[in-house]
């Protein structure tokens, strides 16, 4: 079923009475949706992280990004499709209980936790050396501990103005992007600027070819690739909190593929034209040496600018999703109780405050030991977030088997081609995966991952022995869609209707 459909069939009433009782307030409109979802699928990996898959890879880099961009979409209808079934604040953490088990959504909810706290340490810390641009004389310190302050007063007013600000930093984002296409394009086609002498999209297959570094080159750019696009789904997120979520999910979800044809593929195949992809290498950002090449001398500012703009946009996002994903761990008993509490705008403010206090002290960390040993932290962030779109896709294909055999309601937002999408999804991402064991410089990102399983199943099991009752049942068991569908899947755990 498509968006226009889902929009004739429900209105916002219905709507909204899918997650009442969870105590948040819907204050996330269309528009921060939308933005929110554009946020998401663009940041530093495509400002700053493009660079080094272009040195690997050169013009076949476009179609990496059309590849997993293809792989992004089904991962994102998989989940749109959870989501018109039961849209809860919990999101993938929640249908990983209710589908896979207790114990995957005890995993799933910590794993996507620590990723935020990770990539949240990892933004401000970036976002203070980007300041450092403009002015070295503010300590790196100070910037990272302004800018968290900030984000977290901001994330304790209303999740409206968080909206607000995630419209606005995509918004730089998204304006950043647009321009350079439009200029790259007039310099191709008009022959302005210092580079109307050699720009032509016969660069993007004269040095070289198109596959320069071959096949392989092309296929180790993958895992690269993938992580760009890392907290996508955060859209999900935002479930439980949105004005209209059977009208602004499918909407916003939908508008996935040319978000990525616009943004990655016709930005990179417009920058390949004007710059050759010899002159491109890790550390240099391709909007920087596109700049640079037509003669805009303000490009190095402008895109520091975005990044940091994109930056500090990760780190709000990673204050809004980690107090959500403590409350939800807290509702199903598998987190202090004190994170169900919420204040009286409906924020989960000792989730975030606790979130945003590890945060704090990671900045320090990196601040007195910024070698490797961070690093390999750092770096585990990249494998919980594929953990992620794991669990969503799995969930999804479960629930789907019993929405087939009648056991469940057929969501109103269905994944095309799903369970093929979905197994190939599954696959794509089994074969980076085990790209990143070959990769050295990849490597690090999984060693990290069985010592984290080891601390996860210590904490499961330590939970389950004081309050077994809490963990005996997937969550969402006895939700009003289940019973539409004529089912009693049976006794639920603590967070039972009354409680959510």
């Amino acid at each position: 079923m498509t968006s226009v459909q889902v929009d004739k069939e429900h209105d916002g009433s219905e709507a909204a009475d899918q997650a009442p009782e969870e105590g948040y307030q819907r204050g996330l409109g269309n528009r921060q949706i939308q933005m929110i979802a554009i946020g998401g699928a663009i940041g530093t990996g495509l400002f700053l992280g493009a660079g080094k898959a272009i040195e690997k890879a050169g013009p076949s880099i476009i179609v990496a990004y059309a590849i997993v961009g293809l792989v992004i979409f089904f991962i994102m209808r998989a989940l749109g499709e959870l989501l018109l079934y039961r849209p809860v604040s919990g999101s993938f953490a929640e249908y990983g209980r209710e589908f896979l088990g207790p114990f995957i959504g005890f995993v799933t909810g910590w794993t996507y936790w620590l990723f935020w706290v990770v990539t949240g340490i990892t933004e401000v810390t970036a976002a203070a050396t980007y300041v450092q641009y403009w002015n070295n004389q503010i300590p790196q310190w100070a910037a990272a501990l302004v800018f968290t302050v900030a984000l977290f007063g901001i994330n304790l007013i209303s999740v409206k103005i968080f909206g607000e600000l995630e419209f606005w930093f995509s918004m730089v984002k998204v304006t950043a992007i647009i321009g350079m296409i439009l200029i790259g394009l007039g310099v191709i086609t008009l022959g302005f600027s210092d580079a109307g002498d050699t720009a032509s999209f016969s660069l993007l297959w004269s040095d070289g070819g198109f596959f320069p570094r071959g096949i392989g080159g092309t296929l180790m750019t993958l895992q690269i690739v993938m992580f760009a696009f890392l907290a996508v789904e955060l859209v999900g997120v935002t479930a439980g909190e949105a004005t209209n979520p059977k009208k602004v999910l499918p909407k916003a979800i939908n508008t996935v593929p040319w978000r990525i044809g616009l943004f990655y593929i016709g930005a990179l195949i417009i920058i390949l034209s004007v710059v050759s992809w010899t002159n491109f290498h890790e550390g240099v950002s391709p909007f920087v040496a596109a700049f640079q090449k037509i003669g805009l001398p303000a490009g190095a500012g402008i895109v520091n600018f975005v990044v940091l703009t994109a930056a500090l946009s990760s780190a709000n996002s990673g204050m809004y999703s980690t107090g959500r994903m403590l409350r939800d761990l807290a509702l199903n008993g598998q987190g202090p109780k004190f994170f169900t509490r919420l204040s009286k705008n409906g924020l989960p403010t000792w989730g975030t405050g606790v979130s945003v206090a590890m945060m704090l002290a990671g900045v320090w960390i990196n601040y007195q030991w910024p070698g490797e040993a961070f690093n390999y932290v750092v770096s585990f962030a990249t494998i919980s977030g594929m953990w992620a779109w794991i669990v969503i896709l799995l969930s999804q294909l479960r629930y789907r088997a019993k929405a087939n055999r009648g056991l469940l309601p057929q969501s109103e937002f269905r994944a095309p081609g799903s369970p093929y999408t979905s197994i190939f999804a599954l696959a794509f991402i089994a074969m980076v995966i085990v790209m990143m064991g070959v990769d050295p410089t990849a490597r690090i990102s999984l060693y990290a991952a069985p010592v984290w399983a080891i601390v996860l199943a210590v904490g499961y099991l330590s939970i389950k022995r004081r309050n077994e009752a809490a963990l005996s049942a997937p969550a969402g068991a006895a939700t009003g869609a289940s019973a539409k569908a004529g089912e009693n899947p049976g006794k639920t755990g603590e967070d039972g209707g009354a409680q959510r």
